[in-house]
C-alpha cells in the first residue's frame, strides 16, 4: 500500500512541478526578470521549502539528540544531493531528450549565472563545513551563522544586478487558460500558490510515506535523513530540472539546482549551526566534502573550457555512488 501512495504523491509532486514552472516562467516575464534570478532565485527558494522545513521541524519539535543526527543529516543532505544526484539526473535528460529528437545535446547555458552560484555555494558551504572544527565555541559559531545569512544577501544584489537573457517562449498560463481569464499577476500569483501547495504538500506526504517504507525494511535513521529523505525532498527541483530542459531552457534547470545549493547552503545550515551541535562526522562530512567536490569540478570546468555538457554534470553520479560505497561498506 505505501509504495502505491507513494507513487500518486510522486503523480502529485510531478503535476505541482509542471504548474509550479509554467507559473515562475509568466511571473519573471510579468516583472521582466532574467532567466538568472527566476532560475537561481525564486525557483530555487520555492521548491526547496520542503527540504528546508523537515529538518527544522526534526530539530525543534523533538529536542534530542537522536532528532538533531537526523536534522544534522537531513541539512547536510540537501546541497549533497543536489550537487551530485540533481547534477546526475539533470545530464541525463539532456542524452534522454536528445535521443527521442526533441532537443540538441548542446546546452545553451548562462555560464556567468552557473559560475556565480557555484562560487558563492563553494565559499558558503566551505565555511559552513569548517564551522564544525568549532563546534564547541558558540561566539565564533554565530559570528560565522551571521556571515551566511549576510552573503545570501551580498548573493541576491549580485543576481539581480547582472544581466541574463529574458524568457521568450512561454506556453499560456494554465490557470488563465482553464478558467478563460487574462493573464494577469493575481492569476499568476494564485497558480503559484496552488503549484507550491501541491509541491509541498505531496513532497510531505511523500516522505511520511518513505520513512513507514524505511521502518518496514529496517533502515536506520540516519541512512534514512542521508539518503532517502533528501531524494524525496529533492524531487521538486529534479523535476523542474527536467521538464525544462525538455523544454530547451537550460539556464532555467541549472539554475535551478544551483541557486537551491546556495539557498540550502545558507538558511538550513545557520539554524543547524545555531541549534543542533553542528559536529560534522562520518557520513555527514563525506556528504560534504563530495558536495563541494561536485561543485569545484563542474565550476572548473566550465573555467577550462567555456562550456558545460551533460557529461560533466553526469559526474555527479559517481560521487553518488562513492557516497553510497561509504554508506553501505
Amino acid at each position: 500500500m505505501n509504495a502505491f501512495l507513494l507513487f500518486v504523491c510522486l503523480g502529485l509532486i510531478l503535476f505541482s512541478c509542471i504548474v509550479f514552472t509554467n507559473a515562475i516562467e509568466w511571473f519573471g516575464k510579468r516583472l521582466n526578470l532574467g532567466q538568472g534570478v527566476i532560475g537561481s532565485v525564486f525557483a530555487a527558494i520555492g521548491t526547496g521549502l520542503p527540504e528546508t522545513i523537515i529538518p527544522i521541524l526534526a530539530i525543534v519539535v523533538y529536542k534530542n539528540e537522536g532528532a538533531d543526527q537526523i536534522g544534522i543529516g537531513a541539512i547536510a543532505g540537501a546541497p549533497f544531493m543536489l550537487g551530485t544526484l540533481a547534477f546526475f539526473v539533470t545530464g541525463m535528460a539532456v542524452l534522454i531528450y536528445s535521443k527521442l529528437g526533441k532537443r540538441s545535446i548542446h546546452m545553451k547555458v548562462d555560464l556567468d549565472v552557473i559560475s556565480r552560484d557555484l562560487k558563492f555555494f563553494i565559499i558558503i558551504y566551505g565555511i559552513a563545513a569548517l564551522t564544525t572544527l568549532v563546534h564547541t565555541h558558540l561566539i565564533i559559531k554565530s559570528c560565522i551563522a551571521i556571515l551566511l545569512m549576510l552573503s545570501y544577501i551580498i548573493y541576491l544584489k549580485y543576481t539581480f544586478d547582472d544581466e541574463t537573457d529574458h524568457i521568450e517562449a512561454v506556453e499560456r498560463l494554465y490557470l488563465a487558460r482553464l478558467l478563460k481569464v487574462k493573464t494577469n499577476l493575481a492569476s499568476i500569483l494564485i497558480q503559484l500558490a496552488v503549484a507550491l501547495s501541491g509541491i509541498i504538500f505531496g513532497a510531505h506526504l511523500f516522505v511520511k510515506y518513505v520513512e513507514e517504507l524505511a521502518v518496514c525494511l529496517g533502515i536506520t535513521p540516519l541512512i534514512l535523513s542521508m539518503i532517502i529523505t533528501p531524494i524525496a525532498t529533492e524531487l521538486p527541483e529534479k523535476l523542474n530540472s527536467v521538464i525544462w530542459i525538455g523544454k530547451r531552457k537550460d539556464t532555467l534547470a541549472l539554475g535551478n539546482i544551483t541557486g537551491a545549493m546556495v539557498f540550502q547552503s545558507c538558511f538550513p545550515v545557520v539554524f543547524g549551526i545555531l541549534c543542533t551541535p553542528w559536529n560534522l562526522t562520518g557520513i555527514t562530512l563525506i556528504s560534504a566534502i563530495l558536495a563541494l567536490t561536485s561543485a569545484i569540478i563542474t565550476l572548473g570546468w566550465i573555467k577550462l573550457t567555456k562550456n558545460l555538457n551533460p557529461y560533466i554534470l553526469m559526474f555527479g553520479g559517481v560521487l553518488y555512488g562513492v557516497f553510497l560505497i561509504n554508506v553501505f561498506y
